[in-house]
């Protein structure tokens, strides 16, 4: 298991879509061992593979250790609820940067997991959130796009001059 680099924002492959997958081997396990130490040592509760400029449908989330780490590949949100949910979000591309986001509380998701069986489940509130945040990565959206222009601005700005 190695940690990888992750690219920082602004970079360019942030808002790269990513590829599906479509070979469950070896590597890509290894890739998804890679993504979990990454995610652990930046600290974060979710990765994508394009936090590491690898531009394909995987992602890991650890919501809490007693639960141990989710590997989501080529997820799919099927639907989501009208009733929305407000969160503080970050990045591990943006370390320290954060704001609320509103987001739909529940989602019904159809992913495949790391040896490319097929599973639909329901999340709710902080694991939806999560859910949500990670597919718009692997689409290219970095999460600032959620944000209000002025806030996004603000938020850009501020870490720039930090960082």
């Amino acid at each position: 298991m190695t940690i990888r680099t992750i690219l920082n924002y602004p970079d360019p492959g942030l808002s790269k879509p990513c590829a599906p997958v479509t070979r469950f081997d070896d590597q890509l396990a290894v890739l998804a061992q890679d993504l979990l130490e990454t995610m652990r040592a930046a600290p974060g509760v979710g990765i994508t593979a394009a936090h590491i400029g690898i531009f394909q449908r995987l992602f890991v989330l650890e919501l809490s250790a007693a639960q141990g780490p989710l590997y989501y590949v080529n997820a799919e949100i099927l639907s989501a609820s009208e009733e929305t949910i407000r969160h503080t979000e970050g990045s591990v591309s943006m370390p320290g940067a954060t704001d609320e986001v509103e987001r739909p509380r529940s989602v019904r998701v159809r992913y495949q997991d790391l040896q490319g069986t097929v599973i639909e489940e329901d999340a709710q509130d902080f694991h939806a959130v999560c859910i949500q945040h990670e597919i718009d990565q692997l689409d290219g959206i970095f999460w600032l796009r959620r944000l209000s222009r002025l806030k996004r601005e603000r938020l850009a700005r501020r870490w720039q001059k930090e960082k």
